[in-house]
């Protein structure tokens, strides 16, 4: 087993983690940030490090892994930590660094994209612990984090940009398809396994 293979292996359950100091990191420099490229972009910055926290929560001892594998898997395995790791990498991480270069040197409505998925996970964590009636992973940092900081940017940045519905449209579907992601991945996992489970 080579260096690289192990520090891999580390990442994929460290991930969330590294993220706590990373965000706490991003959000101490942010004031300099702020005088360089202005409010409504800054609040686009804020998406990611503001996640990071939010993603410890849910993230840090597996406790959305296990969350989903009892409550939709019966106590089977349908997400994994590498699922879960490239899910959060690619469609947060990424995503949301990618919408800030966008937003800065594009257009900056483009930031609504960030701050429509922010709200739209706050929003699905909020839902499922009322239909539940119970804590999820993830749920005390979007009542207090995601939910005011998504409205607030939204709102922010369409009456700086005036943008237009086209612009709230592409944001609100742009997080809805990310969920959506998410949700297909976990369904084609249950078919897996039922397909698995038929053939033994």
């Amino acid at each position: 087993m080579n260096d690289t293979y192990r520090f891999t292996s580390w990442f994929i359950q460290s991930w969330s983690r590294v993220g706590l100091p990373l965000s706490i990191g991003l959000l101490l420099l942010s004031p300099f940030l702020l005088k360089g490229i202005g409010v409504i972009l800054f609040l686009v910055f804020l998406q990611l490090p503001v996640y990071m926290f939010h993603q410890y929560e849910e993230h840090a001892h597996g406790r959305f892994r296990d969350f989903v594998n009892q409550l939709i898997g019966g106590g089977k395995l349908i997400l994994s930590d590498t699922a879960i790791f490239w899910i959060n990498i690619l469609l947060v991480w990424l995503l949301d660094l990618c919408i800030l270069y966008i937003a800065v040197y594009l257009n900056s409505a483009f930031g609504l994209i960030a701050a429509y998925l922010t709200l739209v996970n706050g929003l699905s964590h909020v839902i499922l612990a009322l239909v539940q009636r119970r804590y999820n992973p993830g749920l005390w940092t979007s009542i207090v984090l995601f939910l005011p900081l998504g409205c607030a940017s939204i709102i922010a940045i369409t009456l700086a940009t005036q943008a237009a519905i086209g612009y709230q449209f592409v944001g609100l579907v742009s997080a809805i398809l990310v969920h959506a992601i998410i949700l297909v991945y976990i369904r084609r996992s249950i078919h897996a396994l039922n397909v698995k489970g038929a053939l033994e």
